[in-house]
């Protein structure tokens, strides 16, 4: 398969170098691909010890001896695997680790007693390991969190790293040539209809078949909801399985708990998608009144949108007919519902600089007499609180952002269109394949 270049490897090639580093934990959804990363960073060791606590079960006994001194376990690990296992020489590789609570609780101990060994661990559904683990070592385990990729990474696996270039120069005063424009809302459009996930992204670059991308989406839809089973002790399969979809049905709008199936009961729909959250597979975009920063400081709890993890794995659940994306013509990609606006959402989520703490996405809604505002994101970047709108028509129906603006007192919105790099008064338009550009572009004014 073709390899897949991700911010992500930079964090850990820094985190390789850091004298001060900690263990590291990756955190993500399944199939965004951690292991395959870990196991490139491996190639840079003298030595590489990968161990998988499902797939070698024998192997949790030396965490679960009761000793979790890390110099016994690794005198231990290393006479069972037949290799020594080096500080400064191994990256010790802990996959699965959720399959043995004992072997989380002794990561903390890593750093106190072999600071000088880089230790990496991480698994499937971790989040839940992670709560149900007590004693877990605050301030001696770090982050990373691992998402599907972007349109950037995308392009640059592409090798369209050339384009890239000359999108991260453009702006209102400079935009794109027309031709450029126009060929980067063609790589977009292929993007929208296979997502970022690892497995499909490789598939299209192999073979550039969509068709067998759109197979291989449907059968990680299904590993996806086959992982349900392992949460039946907390939830009933079935609702799990309904509230996911709904996610993507319900999406572009504020869920609704009655909506997301026959005879939906409030409660169980709502235990039913904080674990969809917490597992990773389903953001929630929270309403805030955004007057000020953290937007996180005044949001509605009652109030908000969801979103799957991937906009591939939207497109299946939400049963978006892909062949009429795939004729459509690519200055039209906007007007094909919450498809832009979804993926919009994911960029502003994704190409987040921090990568060692999960970020929020939120939006912004009025409803008053005679008066019903939206502002489909509203985002924090440069110091500033910056409405973010999704928008089909061109220059006119932008209400909803100038009241917000008006009544925020704020002096610049950015419009998410197919149009090209322009600018109409104080509302910034960014193409939607520049999206990730948005930071710069609001520094830029």
């Amino acid at each position: 398969m073709p390899y897949l270049r991700r911010e992500a490897y930079k964090h850990l090639t820094n985190w390789k170098n850091n004298s001060k580093r900690k263990v590291l934990l990756v955190r993500g959804a399944r199939q965004v691909g951690k292991t395959y990363l870990i196991r490139k960073l491996g190639q840079e060791f003298r030595r590489f010890v990968e161990i998988n606590l499902v797939e070698n079960e024998n192997l949790k006994a030396i965490f679960t001896s009761g000793n979790l001194d890390p110099n016994q376990i690794l005198e231990s690990l290393g006479a069972y695997l037949g290799e020594a296992i080096v500080d400064g020489e191994t990256l010790l590789f802990i996959d699965e680790i959720q399959a043995c609570p004992e072997a989380i609780t002794a990561l903390r101990f890593f750093y106190e007693k072999r600071p000088e060994l880089h230790v990496i661990a991480t698994g499937s559904l971790l989040e839940f390991a992670l709560e149900d683990t007590a004693s877990f070592g605050v301030g001696r385990i770090e982050y990373l969190y691992l998402y599907p990729l972007t349109f950037k990474e995308f392009l640059i696996s592409q090798d369209e790293g050339l384009l890239l270039e000359q999108i991260e120069k453009a702006s209102h005063n400079k935009p794109l040539l027309d031709i450029l424009h126009i060929k980067a809302l063609t790589l977009l459009k292929t993007f929208l209809q296979i997502g970022g996930l690892p497995e499909i992204v490789s598939t299209y670059l192999a073979t550039k078949d969509i068709s067998q991308c759109h197979r291989l989406l449907s059968n990680l839809l299904t590993a996806y909801e086959d992982d349900f089973s392992k949460y039946k002790k907390r939830l009933n399969i079935e609702a799990l399985r309904e509230t996911f979809r709904s996610t993507a049905i319900q999406a572009g709008k504020k869920f609704i708990y009655s909506h997301a199936y026959r005879d939906a009961n409030s409660k169980t729909v709502n235990k039913a998608l904080e674990l969809l959250v917490q597992a990773e597979v389903v953001n929630k975009i929270h309403h805030s009144s955004a007057n000020g920063i953290p937007l996180g400081g005044e949001i509605d709890l009652n109030k908000f949108k969801t979103s799957p993890l991937d906009i591939g794995i939207f497109n299946r659940l939400s049963g978006l007919n892909l062949s009429e994306l795939a004729t459509i013509d690519p200055l039209q990609l906007i007007n094909k519902g919450t498809l832009v606006e979804i993926y919009t959402g994911l960029e502003l989520l994704y190409n987040s600089n921090n990568a060692t703490s999960k970020e929020q996405l939120y939006y912004w809604h009025r409803e008053a007499k005679n008066s019903n505002a939206e502002v489909d994101y509203v985002i924090e970047t440069n110091n500033k609180v910056v409405p973010v709108e999704v928008k089909a028509s061109t220059k006119g129906a932008m209400h909803s952002m100038h009241l917000f603006l008006k009544e925020k007192g704020l002096g610049l919105g950015i419009r998410v269109s197919t149009e090209n790099f322009s600018k109409y008064e104080n509302i910034l338009v960014v193409p939607a394949y520049a999206v990730g550009e948005i930071g710069r572009v609001v520094r830029e004014g």
